[in-house]
């Protein structure tokens, strides 16, 4: 957990900045693809993610390292060759697991998030799953272990891979010449994201894209189709931890209404998107039918909320690189609890994001969670032997995060909707 923890605290600022880049770039371009309040959302979802990978939140059945210890017919050391072998499994691994996910109504659930911003930027890659918290896939690196790659090397080889994910989600890079058919381009992965008929399940590929091609799931991006983006049941939220469990809701809802056992059974198996027959009009959902005619979500909001925003997703941040920066410190069962902080804080502002009336709730309930921490604790988790007036600062923030999400709700909300009736 700790090691993770340290690569992201160098891998935040990274990404941050390339976001930034991206965003002067479409303004300059007069083309910006970077929203703010999307893109807050896209953090968040970032960081939801981070912290679960961090506080060890989720379960593999089969570890990697039994695998080796069972399988293994040679032991290969930790060298170039056995990172190389280890990249191409990896790969081959992601192929299936991201296709699976495409493909199989329960495990949708957990890639929906990924897919739910309706613009395409490098934001839009942090979107990643919390829901995430069992690994199915191990045995997809069964050629790895059987030629005994280290486990060491799968470790650190796994986050590497993710991270080489990142580049390609941009709209500001076109067609690659060459390179396009060797590794996922740009827009290669436009076409993956796209919700157009003729792009949707298409290009599962992470790094190389002959695996598309090999299993016959590859297209073209077309000159005369500009993708459109996000997923054909909109998620109609920046909150992502709620998007996050939107489709499993809606499975367990499908399940219990569901009037046949083996619906009740096999639905969790069906294709993505499969529902009990007659449900699409006894149990209805919003769904794009026309991709070219939908309104994107949460297009109209005063600067204020955004600026918020994106004060909020800041100072989220600063909490998160204190807590991968001191995990030994902080200690178990510690970093559970600042952890439950953290999804509460993401929970709360993107509540307000959303403009719901219950986000002072939200907001309030933060408060009284971070007082109970510094009143059992006496400080911030060993902030106050840093910075003296840590606790000070915490309150004073907390405080004036509850009255601003007041202010509002109760009066900037109300002017929005007051103009909106009258334009």
């Amino acid at each position: 957990m700790e090691e993770y923890g340290k690569i992201l605290i160098i891998a935040t600022p990274i990404f941050l900045v390339l976001i930034i880049i991206e965003k002067i770039y479409g303004i300059y371009k007069k083309d910006d693809t970077v929203p703010l309040i999307d893109s807050v959302s896209s953090i968040s979802s970032g960081i939801t993610n981070s912290v679960k990978d961090v506080l060890g939140l989720s379960l593999t059945f089969i570890s990697y390292e039994w695998l080796v210890s069972k399988i293994a017919v040679y032991h290969l050391e930790a060298n170039v060759l056995s990172y190389c072998i280890a990249f191409f499994v990896i790969d081959f691994y992601g192929y299936w697991s991201h296709r699976l996910a495409h493909q199989i109504n329960f495990l949708w659930n957990k890639h929906a998030i990924h897919h739910s911003s309706e613009e395409f930027n490098l934001a839009c890659a942090l979107r990643q799953p919390v829901a995430s918290l069992v690994n199915l896939f191990t045995f997809l690196l069964i050629p790895a272990a059987l030629i005994g790659v280290p486990a060491t090397v799968i470790a650190i080889t796994l986050p590497l891979h993710w991270f080489l994910q990142f580049w390609y989600h941009t709209k500001h890079i076109k067609k690659m010449g060459f390179i396009e058919h060797i590794l996922v381009t740009p827009s290669h992965h436009r076409v993956h994201h796209a919700i157009n008929p003729e792009y949707l399940d298409k290009n599962h590929s992470q790094i190389f894209i002959f695996w598309d091609k090999l299993f016959g799931t590859f297209q073209e991006e077309l000159d005369d189709v500009p993708p459109v983006f996000g997923i054909t049941r909109p998620a109609n939220t920046w909150n992502p931890i709620r998007i996050n469990f939107q489709h499993l809701t809606l499975l367990i809802k499908d399940a219990w209404r569901a009037p046949k056992w083996k619906d009740k059974l096999t639905i969790w198996f069906k294709p993505t998107g499969w529902r009990p027959e007659n449900f699409e009009e006894l149990f209805p959902v919003n769904k794009i039918e026309n991709v070219f005619e939908f309104e994107k979500y949460g297009t109209q909001n005063s600067q204020k909320l955004i600026y918020w925003s994106v004060a909020q997703v800041l100072l989220t941040l600063l909490f998160v690189t204190y807590l991968f920066d001191n995990i030994a410190k902080i200690g178990l069962p510690n970093i559970f609890i600042y952890g439950f902080f953290i999804l509460i804080t993401i929970y709360s502002y993107s509540e307000l994001m959303d403009k719901s009336k219950y986000a002072p709730f939200w907001e309030g309930f933060r408060f009284i969670t971070a007082i109970a921490i510094l009143s059992y604790y006496g400080d911030w988790f060993g902030l106050n032997s840093i910075f003296p007036f840590a606790n000070s600062i915490i309150i004073g923030y907390l405080t004036l995060s509850f009255f601003v999400s007041v202010y509002f709700v109760s009066v900037d909300f109300k002017t929005d909707l007051n103009q909106l009736i009258n334009s």
